[in-house]
């Protein structure tokens, strides 16, 4: 679970980083002499771009890396996290599918190398005149958005408070928010997130659903009418949704030229998944909203929907029945009925979730994958925003084929007993799988006009492969 722990030291972990930095300040011009990397002049930089936004005092993760007297103790944790991709949690394979994304976190691997070179020299300081200056510190329940750039929301709509007592079964909080415009808005970017910090902790996700007014019904029933597994029951995708929110996730980017419209009298109904921590919370959430300026107003409605990684069972049923003790897979396949732009991926799953391929069955039969996320984190529900011209485009016809992968062992550090049977449900001990993609449609001369421009399918400039993958 994500919490904000502020790292405090205790006297002897004081005393030996004052060793440490006396270490790094005699062995500093040596180490350059010998070319390792330094923490000042080659591994900071490094920090700065992809690290602090959130390794910084009072933010969510554990410890700051602002300065070598921060990093220094982390040295061989920081070395193995890296060195395996668990951080930045960037947890998409890089060597298939989709490789370009508009909010890519990761390192690259010459900066995986840099660092791990320089743990591996003894992690040495360097000459403090090559640090580069300090990068003005965040609040620590910031936008993710106006981190990257993209400057304050224009709009925030905020649900009620829900009080979570220390003990309590899980619970599904529903309030209705107004949306207070006075004219209709198109939407370019949304984030949800926790309204506090402690809010995070007992926020296991949550749906912005958009009550439409009566005179904005481009979005109604696009489930149902545009896929052909949604039925009445299928609670993902019945209802039109301006963003789903989890552990971790950042801000859904449309794609350009596309968004939602929001009305004067319209709501979002939330839909709040709440678990008890051991401590009593009150917090909830809210939603920014990122407007196209006037007079800019896209042609193309986005869609969020949640393709499922599981077969439908009985009305009102997923097929999920995981053993004790055991890895285990599903499927889900969910037809185009629309000529289809894919523009972002983010597997959802709970807590035994292990890996999530997408991949299209076109209708001449081949297959490619979209994506794959082979290395799930519970604690990061990571939204991989493909690049504009990255973004893949579909006929109508094509099956999107989503596989789940689940481990119900003891090697899951996430689970909390492998001796259960687990089911679909949505309790956080329950689980689902659900590969949660804003899709846009186009017209069969639109559809001509972009694979004219970009190609058909997963293309990044390199000739689409279909990818199978085993788990072991």
């Amino acid at each position: 679970m994500m919490s904000s722990r502020t790292c405090v030291r205790t006297l002897s972990t004081v005393l030996a980083t004052g060793a440490l930095l006396a270490t790094g300040l005699a062995g500093a011009a040596a180490g350059q002499e010998q070319g390792a990397a330094t923490f000042t002049r080659d591994v900071a930089p490094i920090f700065q771009a992809k690290c602090q936004s959130c390794h910084q005092p009072g933010s969510i993760a554990p410890m700051s890396l602002i300065t070598y007297q921060d990093a220094r103790p982390w040295a061989r944790s920081i070395r193995e996290r890296v060195s395996t991709r668990q951080m930045p949690p960037w947890h998409i394979d890089p060597s298939v599918g989709v490789r370009k994304f508009k909010n890519d976190m990761s390192l690259t691997q010459a900066q995986i190398d840099t660092i791990v070179r320089w743990v591996d020299s003894g992690a040495p300081m360097g000459d403090p005149r090559d640090m580069p200056p300090a990068k003005p510190l965040t609040t620590d329940n910031g936008w993710r958005a106006e981190k990257d750039g993209f400057g304050p929301p224009d709009l925030v709509v905020r649900s009620d408070d829900y009080t979570m007592p220390a003990q309590h079964q899980d619970v599904w909080w529903r309030p209705m928010s107004d949306i207070p415009v006075t004219e209709p808005r198109w939407v370019r970017m949304v984030e949800i997130r926790p309204t506090t910090m402690p809010a995070r902790k007992i926020v296991h996700h949550a749906i912005a659903y958009h009550v439409l007014s009566p005179a904005n019904t481009a979005e109604v029933n696009t489930g149902i009418g545009s896929f052909g597994n949604s039925s009445a029951d299928d609670l993902v995708n019945r209802r039109p949704q301006l963003m789903e929110w989890a552990i971790g996730k950042g801000y859904d980017r449309y794609l350009e030229g596309t968004g939602k419209m929001v009305m004067p009298g319209e709501k979002i109904s939330w839909d709040e998944h709440l678990h008890a921590v051991g401590e009593e919370i009150t917090g909830g959430v809210e939603i920014g909203l990122w407007f196209y300026p006037k007079g800019q107003e896209p042609a193309k409605h986005s869609y969020l929907v949640g393709f499922t990684g599981i077969k439908r069972g009985l009305p009102g049923q997923a097929a999920l029945d995981i053993p004790p003790n055991s890895i285990a897979q599903t499927e889900g396949f969910t037809v185009l009925k629309e000529n289809t732009i894919i523009t972002n991926f983010q597997p959802h799953f709970h807590l035994r979730g292990k890996a999530m391929q997408v991949e299209a069955i076109l209708p001449d039969g081949q297959t490619q994958t979209i994506s794959y996320v082979g290395n799930f984190n519970f604690n990061w529900m990571t939204n991989y925003i493909y690049a504009d011209d990255a973004a893949p485009v579909f006929p109508k016809g094509t099956i999107i084929h989503v596989i789940a992968w689940y481990d119900n062992t003891r090697a899951n550090k996430n689970n909390p007993d492998p001796d259960q049977w687990v089911g679909y449900g949505d309790r956080t001990v329950d689980e689902m799988a659900h590969a949660w993609m804003n899709v846009v449609y186009l017209s069969d001369q639109e559809y001509q006009d972009r694979i004219a421009k970009y190609g058909v399918g997963v293309t990044n400039g390199v000739k689409p492969t279909g990818r199978q993958t085993q788990q072991q």
